[in-house]
């Protein structure tokens, strides 16, 4: 299929950078995930190096500059792609190499001790924060249902 916008064609592309976020032509996220993770795995590579001379919490400091800052920005629109599993992997990686823990170590307890959310958990809390910083763009229920109350 052909597009034109003033007499112009539109070529069309698999992926699409736009900001930093990587959108492709089906919305499944992948390209954008395949992008950030050699970051978030640069990020795990940091971290462990650093594991020899900081403490946790300088680990952690480590954490949030390399590593949720790349996941966190835009998280809004992928993190409910089926391909975030992939990040949620590499950051119970980060995880386990900031708390000298094995691979086959639950994270669950790590991720409540670090006081991190994990990146689902990250998504569900954009979300409600998109919703509370944009009220103004949501209904409220009394204007959606028209009864009048007698």
């Amino acid at each position: 299929m052909n597009t034109e916008h003033d007499n112009k064609m539109i070529l069309q592309t698999i992926f699409v950078k736009f900001l930093g976020t990587t959108v492709d032509k089906t919305l499944s996220w992948k390209q954008h995930i395949d992008t950030i993770s050699p970051k978030l795995n640069k990020a795990c590579y940091t971290i462990r190096r650093s594991k020899l001379y900081l403490s946790n919490d300088a680990l952690k400091m480590v954490y949030y500059t390399f590593f949720h800052s790349v996941v966190s920005y835009g998280l809004i629109f992928w993190g409910n792609s089926t391909h975030s599993k992939c990040v949620f992997k590499l950051q119970k990686r980060a995880i386990r190499i900031i708390m000298g823990a094995r691979n086959n170590n639950l994270c669950r307890e790590f991720f409540k001790l670090l006081k991190i959310l994990p990146s689902s958990a990250q998504y569900i809390y954009s979300l409600l924060m998109f919703v509370v910083n944009n009220r103004n763009l949501f209904l409220v229920m009394q204007n959606v249902h028209n009864k009048n109350k007698e």
